[in-house]
């Protein structure tokens, strides 16, 4: 007679079924990750920066948060998003999804946790309208480094776990993530990838991919991938906004996407726990002292 295992829960919040699904698919979906009153207070601080005169244009500034684009059609990127107050600074250690993170990176007991558990290499706020989506991307072919997805030693250790929130329901028609669960095991590229890539200046979507799935939410969930799954979004049909964030993380050797850098403001507000997450090479730089050279004057370092 066959006997089914026990779901058992570890001691960092991960239960065996959610270890299953996320190595069978890629992907986790966290219910009601934020709550209603931190939302509120997360699109307060969108409202006022997107309803800006004149509009916050691509390549400018709003203090530390940045306004990007990738060259399509994917809405406003608000990079920096941590910068843009304290309910974004929360978000940074959120207790809904910390510990899954960790675990999923993994890396606790080698080089990977030599600064720290985590580090987070790019966070950005998206503010989507009807005819905007983001192309199809990423796939286990391409074997990245950066973002790859492994299981060894009965341990997980991915190069990028990715937290995308919700900010906003996001049903059918609002432009819903798209992912093509196992596609982070993949050895081939998707057969579409190249009719369906993100490109510069054009409309791209993960619409009529074959295997792609809509992974709707509630305002206040999560997403939890592994960057490496073939993912992208619906085109955006309905009136109105999709709006997301997203955090990467990733061990704590590694460094910026983009040239972006955090503030001497913010690491003065967060705590030693969040701080550790966003600049965690931080207290790794050698002073140049003392020089054995008289009068060498001291170089000033980052």
């Amino acid at each position: 007679m066959n006997q089914t295992e026990p779901i058992t829960e570890s001691t960092n919040g991960v239960t065996d079924m959610e270890e299953y699904m996320f190595d069978l698919n890629g992907y986790l979906v966290l219910k009601n990750a934020i709550d209603a009153d931190h939302l509120s207070q997360l699109n307060g601080i969108i409202d006022h920066i997107t309803s800006l005169q004149p509009p916050l244009s691509t390549g400018e500034w709003y203090g530390c948060v940045h306004a990007h684009s990738y060259g399509g059609k994917e809405g406003l990127n608000l990079q920096q998003i941590y910068e843009g107050g304290e309910p974004f600074e929360r978000l940074i250690d959120n207790p809904k999804w910390i510990n899954q993170v960790k675990h999923f990176v993994g890396g606790e007991g080698s080089f990977d946790y030599k600064h720290g558990p985590l580090f987070i290499d790019e966070n950005f706020a998206n503010v989507r309208g009807p005819g905007e989506a983001i192309g199809l991307h990423s796939g286990g072919h391409a074997a990245s480094k950066r973002n790859q997805f492994r299981f060894r030693n009965g341990k997980f250790m991915c190069g990028q776990i990715n937290i995308l929130m919700a900010l906003t329901d996001i049903g059918p028609g609002d432009g819903a993530t798209m992912v093509v669960p196992g596609s982070h095991k993949s050895n081939m590229v998707h057969p579409q990838l190249k009719e369906k890539r993100m490109q510069a200046g054009q409309l791209a979507s993960v619409d009529g991919v074959e295997g792609a799935i809509e992974v709707h939410l509630k305002k206040g969930d999560a997403i939890l991938f592994t960057d490496t799954i073939n993912h992208g979004s619906a085109e955006r049909v309905n009136s109105g906004e999709r709006r997301i964030v997203v955090y990467r993380y990733g061990p704590s050797w590694g460094f910026f996407r983009h040239p972006y850098r955090p503030s001497a403001e913010l690491l003065a507000r967060l705590t030693p726990t969040q701080r550790e997450i966003v600049w965690p090479s931080a207290h790794t730089t050698l002073r140049r002292e003392p020089n054995r050279i008289p009068n060498t004057p001291v170089v000033a370092t980052v």
